[in-house]
């Protein structure tokens, strides 16, 4: 490759491929980080519910998803759900960007079965004292489990579910075998057309390496700015 190439590859066309590829790759966590929490929180209420078919309901979804890797999530996204739909929605969809919103999808129902356990261990490591004197002043198990027990609950999870949005950080890099855009996806195209792997990987390596850290800086900050505090 000419020195032309090189300096193309590092500030011209091919440097836009991988900005674009790591743009994309950061709307997917963050799309699929809002699915997910929220989803995660229902689901592990579920797993702690005194009704039998609620906590069946959740403890099938945690196995099931947990049970499948991330690539056969992503495939079943993509190539499966859509066959259910119908010919509208599916005509719909594949007019729109498909790829992007089965990556999205499939990221966030696999990383909410990990996230729901995480919270649910949270849930159960504050003290039942607290929940019997929030029932003791008259609050309703709603009140008491939105009131007392999530706030405390979420914070001693906050590790945890950093560590489960570094996962699903990488696993946005799963998205390139549905042909989705994003950084590894771009990184190959690069790479099969000016045959620089190293310059294109290490790229995304370094990408890749730099979100996670500051991931995991904004967690640090938060259990500082915010410690736990349970009676």
């Amino acid at each position: 490759m000419t020195t032309f190439d090189v300096q193309m590859l590092l500030t011209g066309q091919y440097h836009e491929m991988l900005v674009a590829g790591l743009k994309m790759s950061l709307q997917y966590l963050l799309y699929a980080f809002v699915i997910a929490l929220p989803l995660s929180l229902v689901i592990a209420l579920c797993r702690l519910s005194p009704f039998k078919a609620l906590n069946w309901v959740g403890a099938t979804y945690v196995e099931v998803v947990r049970s499948i890797p991330l690539l056969a999530h992503m495939l079943f996204w993509y190539f499966g759900v859509p066959e259910l739909l119908p010919e509208s929605l599916k005509e719909a969809l594949y007019n729109g960007p498909v790829e992007s919103i089965c990556a999205v999808l499939a990221l966030a129902f696999y990383t909410a079965a990990y996230m729901a356990e995480d919270i649910r261990s949270g849930i159960r490591a504050v003290p039942t004292v607290q929940t019997e004197a929030a029932r003791a002043l008259g609050l309703s198990y709603g009140s008491t489990m939105r009131l007392v027990i999530l706030p405390q609950a979420l914070r001693l999870t906050v590790p945890p579910l950093i560590s489960q949005t570094l996962n699903m950080w990488k696993g946005t890099s799963v998205a390139t075998v549905i042909g989705a855009s994003e950084m590894m996806y771009q990184a190959g195209q690069i790479e099969s057309q000016t045959f620089r792997s190293f310059e294109a990987f290490a790229f995304v390596s370094v990408a890749y390496l730099a979100v996670s850290l500051l991931i995991t800086l904004a967690a640090s900050w938060f259990q500082h700015r915010y410690p736990v505090r349970t009676m």
